[in-house]
């Protein structure tokens, strides 16, 4: 009887901190095998169309990695011919160029930088030893992007199926300082619970980021639809036909439906931005935007979610900030009675000045920095009263 060979492979999804239970339900609805909970990733099972259809659907995804290689080492020499037994050229071509990018703890290497220029000598030694070539690294736009994560003596090799980030979606290609990542803006969507149902406020919209991801999210349109490359496109095995049947059978599912989405900001070029960004993505029409002051504006006649990501000091002066977590916590409290507010911010400091107390605390990243995402349920009348949910 002949052996069937399956084509499921184990593929790594890296996203934030405090991102794992969303992403492992992402990848769950996409049809994810087997998929595992793991630090800053979830692990799961799946084919080659599948890590095409997971560089397109996910929101909450950094980087999708399908592991080559795993092995132990105790020098430099062992780690080299490890790395150089991997069969490169069955990968990619000569002609591709390359990149790695490795994340050391390790008492055998001093830094990463060390342990990527060993397995790029190894890379190459294997490309000369079977083409007589040896393709070119390229630091900054690599064709081809491989991780190497070490613990101790452990080494585990990926290729980067995702090329760039997946949080650059493709439609923010301007920006204010200090932006909120569009992976978290996503997560922080799906951890609210916000559906298109109801009403959604973005007060301080700085670039769009919370009402552009809003709008893709409640339409259905795949988050790297927008995206112009993939990594995997570089891959020997890439198959053209198959992407694009996966891309249509994920752009089939998008809907059209009205959206109560409101967009503002007290920065008329920060509205414009958003504007525009949202241009870019498809959904300008479907967002309100107007340039207002939230410690100035008047609640919604019925329930809202409100998104606040108060300027963190990097777009205001430190010495207003106090000025502005007080009025947030007055306007919500006075203004926004029966809605839901979730107020994201990396200044610990300043939460108590909002001077609410949140019926929920999480702890997230927003890239390196530190954040609380906290929720202030705003009851009309006493708490005790509160009217029943909508």
């Amino acid at each position: 009887m002949s052996k069937v060979v399956s084509d499921q492979f184990k593929i790594l999804v890296r996203t934030y901190a405090g991102l794992e239970d969303v992403l492992f339900e992402e990848i769950m609805r996409l049809g994810g095998a087997n998929p595992v909970r793991l630090n800053r990733a979830v692990e799961c099972e799946g084919d080659k169309g599948f890590i095409y259809k997971l560089n397109l659907g996910l929101r909450t995804a950094l980087r999708v990695l399908k592991p080559l290689h795993a092995f132990t080492f105790k020098d430099n020499k062992e780690f080299h011919q490890e790395i150089m037994s991997i069969d490169w050229p069955s990968y990619f071509s000569v002609e591709k160029t390359f990149a790695f990018d490795s994340i050391v703890f390790s008492s055998l290497f001093n830094n990463s930088m060390f342990v990527s220029q060993l397995a790029k000598d190894a890379l190459c030694d294997r490309f000369r030893q079977d083409t007589g070539k040896r393709p070119f690294v390229d630091g900054r736009e690599p064709q081809v992007r491989i991780s190497i994560y070490i613990r101790e003596n452990e080494a585990t090799v990926y290729l980067d199926s995702s090329g760039e980030s997946l949080h650059l979606r493709g439609y923010r290609t301007e920006q204010v300082k200090a932006p909120l990542s569009e992976v978290m803006a996503a997560g922080i969507l799906k951890i609210s619970g916000w559906s298109h149902h109801f009403p959604l406020i973005d007060p301080m919209c700085g670039s769009g980021t919370f009402s552009i991801e809003a709008a893709l999210l409640a339409a259905e349109v795949p988050a790297g639809i927008f995206r112009q490359k993939f990594g995997f496109e570089h891959w020997n095995d890439y198959d053209p036909e198959l992407f694009q049947t996966i891309l249509n059978g994920l752009t089939s599912k998008i809907k059209e439906d009205f959206l109560n989405i409101r967009a503002s900001d007290i920065h008329h070029r920060a509205v414009s931005i958003s504007r525009d960004n949202a241009g870019r993505a498809g959904v300008d029409s479907e967002i309100h935007f107007s340039v207002d002051d939230f410690l100035k504006s008047s609640g919604p006649d019925r329930k809202a979610f409100i998104f606040i990501n108060p300027p963190y000091g990097e777009r205001l002066h430190p010495a207003d900030l106090e000025a502005v977590y007080i009025g947030i916590g007055s306007t919500l409290k006075h203004k926004y009675p029966g809605c839901e507010a979730w107020v994201f911010t990396s200044n610990p400091e300043a939460i108590r000045l909002i001077g609410l107390k949140p019926s929920k605390k999480i702890k997230l990243f927003n890239g390196p920095l530190e954040c609380q995402l906290l929720r202030y349920e705003m009851y009309s009348g006493t708490k005790k009263n509160k009217s029943t949910p909508e």
